[in-house]
């Protein structure tokens, strides 16, 4: 029994650590760029959306979802890998000059 609590206890710690680190990613200095998460986060929303009208279209019932609330995160999708990208490659070209 207390072995088992234990192992819940240490589980539960590193979760709130992981948890804790979420917040690191919007400080000034880190190894991620915000962009590429907007990015992606916005990507799994619409394969969510894709998902969700497949099997809803496959048990007969029409999902009822504007088409600009899909276009607007298409358009977030494609703006920050876009953004991301050509920071990408114009850092490159500055430090080649």
């Amino acid at each position: 029994m207390k072995n088992s609590l234990c192992q819940i206890g240490y589980r539960l710690t590193n979760l709130i650590k992981y948890i804790m680190a979420f917040k690191d990613i919007f400080k000034k200095s880190n190894d991620y760029n915000e962009k590429t998460v907007v990015g992606f986060l916005s990507f799994a929303v619409m394969v969510i959306v894709m998902i969700t009208d497949l099997v809803t279209g496959y048990l007969g019932q029409d999902l009822k979802l504007n088409e600009y609330v899909f276009n607007a995160f298409m358009y977030i999708t494609l703006g920050s890998f876009g953004i991301a990208g050509v920071e990408k490659f114009a850092s490159k070209n500055k430090k080649e000059e």
